[in-house]
């Protein structure tokens, strides 16, 4: 699987912050129960790398990857984890230089036309619109489809499922990031059956 394969998986990659590592098998089952595969766990928790490792032993149907990735560091955890792609709200040099020899698909963030240049020049056609609504949402990523027409995006920041079916009728949008699918109430309260649903709601929005 390379990262434009990956942006095909599902419409929309929850972004997921997980604090109790007891609940990542039921939530990951939930939201592919829903058609949503892609999951990216981030690294906002203490308890993201012990999830990582769960979802990836018990829910062989989803694709787990590793998300808030700042160094090589972390990176490196993750895969030893399990994580089987990484996701980062920006993109260094040193971060670039160990995403490419990590060898799964990787999305930078990228904020501005430069830094998408940039992260093309790097190897990195499929990038993260980051933070999306906050630096020009769907209006800047039409703007960019001239001039930048062999990238591809996936916008997270801000989308929810009111705006996502406009990113996602975009021609360089391959899927749209948000926390949305994942509701605290709903997970604390094991309300699985409420994720199952969201994450149909928002394979719907692709169609």
């Amino acid at each position: 699987m390379n990262a434009l394969e990956l942006l095909s998986h599902s419409p929309v990659m929850p972004v997921i912050v997980i604090q109790d590592t007891a609940s990542a098998v039921d939530l990951a089952r939930a939201l592919v129960a829903g058609g949503i595969r892609s999951l990216e766990v981030t690294l906002r928790s203490a308890a993201a790398l012990d999830a990582i490792r769960a979802i990836r032993d018990q829910v062989p149907d989803a694709l787990v990857g590793v998300g808030t990735v700042r160094t090589p560091r972390q990176l490196d955890d993750a895969l030893r984890a399990g994580a089987c792609f990484g996701v980062s709200p920006g993109l260094t040099p040193n971060l670039a230089r160990a995403a490419r020899s990590a060898g799964i698909p990787f999305l930078p963030g990228v904020a501005t036309a430069s830094e998408a240049m940039q992260a093309a020049d790097w190897g990195f056609t499929a990038q993260k619109l980051f933070p999306a609504e906050a630096v020009g949402g769907a209006a800047l990523l039409k703007a960019w489809h001239g001039p930048l027409p062999d990238l591809m995006f996936c916008p997270t920041g801000g989308i929810h499922a009111g705006n996502a079916a406009g990113y996602l009728a975009l021609p360089n949008v391959g899927c749209v990031g948000g926390s949305w699918l994942t509701p605290s109430q709903a997970v604390a309260g094991r309300d699985w059956n409420a994720i199952t649903q969201l994450a149909l709601q928002a394979c719907a929005l692709a169609k």
